[in-house]
C-alpha cells in the first residue's frame, strides 16, 4: 500500500500517547521522565472519564477523597513537570501505519509523527440518551458501582440493564443500598442464568420488567429523586421514589479511529499482544481501551505505567532514543 502525502515538519517524536485519563497521563510521566519527551493528546474532554465524577474515594493516597476533576488537574500537572508536550482539545482522526515513523492526523488538521504510540483512549458507558443524564452524572446518576456504589448508603436505588454487567453491578449494589430495583424493557434477560439466578435469589434485589426510564427526577440540589418508567407495549408511565440510577448497558471502547490492522474482540476492545503491544508493532494499548474487566482509574493508571515501560524498552531495542 502506498502511503499518502503529508506536509509533516521536522520533528519526530519519541512517543506519542492519545488519550489523557489515568492511562494516557501515566504513560506521560513515566516516558516524560524516561526523557522520550512525549506528544500527548488530551482529546475533546482532557482527564477522560473522571472529569464527569464527582468525588473519587477509592484512589491511592487520598485519605479524605479527592473530586475527579482536581486529581486529573495533579496528574496533568506531575506530566507537564516533567516535559510532556500537551495537544489540547485535539481528537486523533486516523493512525498511517503503513511506515515508519508513524503518522498521526487530528481532526484539526494537524500532523505528527512519531517513533512509538500509546493508545489510551479510553471506553465510554453507553447511556440511555436522556436529556437528564449528563447533567446529572454525579448527583446520583452514575454507570460505575464499584466507583460509587460507597455513596449510596442505605437508600433505595436503581439500575438499568439486562446483561450480566447489570446483574454484576446490583449485587455490588446491595453492600450498599437497602434495596436495588432491576429495571429492564423486556421480561427476559441476557444475563448468564448463574448471574440471574444470584440477583434473583438476593433479599435486597426487585425486579422491574417490562419497564424503561423515560425522565430522572430530581430536586434543586441537582440529586435525584426518583424516575419515570414507561411500559414499553402500551405507553403507561409511573414514578417510582430512589436516590440513585445506575446505568448498566455495556461500554463501547473508543478505537472507531483505528484500521484494520488493529485487532480488536467483537465489540471494539483493543486486544493486548505480550508487553502491552497491539498487532502493530511499535503501538501499545493502556487502560479501558484493552480493559473490558476492571475499568477503574487505578488499574489503567498501572496499564499506563507498564505501556510506557514497553515503550521505552521497544525504542531502546530498535535503537532510538
Amino acid at each position: 500500500m502506498e502511503r499518502r502525502a503529508y506536509h509533516l515538519g521536522s520533528m519526530v517524536h519519541n512517543v506519542a500517547i492519545i488519550g489523557s485519563g489515568p492511562a494516557g497521563y501515566t504513560a506521560a510521566l513515566y516516558t516524560a521522565r524516561a526523557g522520550l519527551s512525549p506528544l500527548l493528546y488530551e482529546g475533546m474532554q482532557p482527564g477522560g472519564q473522571l472529569t464527569i465524577t464527582t468525588e473519587v474515594e477509592n484512589y491511592p493516597g487520598f485519605p479524605e477523597g479527592i473530586t475527579g476533576p482536581d486529581l486529573m488537574d495533579k496528574f496533568k500537572a506531575q506530566c507537564a513537570r516533567f516535559g510532556t508536550t500537551f495537544k489540547e482539545f485535539a481528537n486523533v482522526k486516523r493512525i498511517d501505519t503503513s511506515g515508519r515513523p508513524f503518522v498521526i492526523e487530528d481532526e484539526m488538521g494537524g500532523v505528527e509523527e512519531a517513533h512509538s504510540i500509546i493508545v489510551a483512549t479510553g471506553a465510554r458507558a453507553k447511556m440511555l440518551g436522556l436529556d437528564k443524564e449528563k447533567e446529572l452524572m454525579g448527583f446520583g446518576v452514575s454507570a460505575c458501582a464499584t466507583c460509587d456504589g460507597a455513596f449510596f448508603k442505605d437508600v433505595e436505588i436503581a439500575v438499568v440493564g439486562g446483561g450480566d454487567t447489570a446483574m454484576e453491578e446490583a449485587l455490588y449494589l446491595t453492600r450498599f443500598a437497602s434495596k436495588v430495583t432491576i429495571i429492564h424493557r423486556r421480561d427476559y434477560f441476557r444475563a448468564s442464568k448463574v448471574m440471574q439466578a444470584r440477583a434473583e435469589e438476593n433479599p435486597n434485589i426487585a425486579l422491574k420488567l417490562f419497564r424503561q426510564v423515560k425522565d430522572i427526577l430530581h430536586g434543586e440540589d441537582k440529586k435525584v429523586t426518583g424516575l419515570v418508567l414507561e411500559d414499553p407495549r402500551d405507553g403507561s408511565t409511573e414514578e417510582m421514589s430512589c436516590q440513585g440510577l445506575f446505568i448498566a448497558i455495556g461500554h463501547a471502547p473508543n478505537t472507531d479511529f483505528l484500521g484494520e490492522e488493529f485487532a480488536k474482540d467483537e465489540v471494539g476492545y483493543l486486544l493486548p499482544q505480550e508487553g502491552m503491544s497491539t498487532s502493530v508493532e511499535g503501538i501499545f494499548a493502556a487502560g479501558d481501551v484493552s480493559d473490558s474487566v476492571y475499568r477503574q482509574a487505578i488499574t489503567a493508571a498501572g496499564a499506563g505505567c507498564a505501556a510506557a515501560i514497553a515503550a521505552q524498552r521497544w525504542l531502546e531495542e530498535k535503537g532510538i532514543e
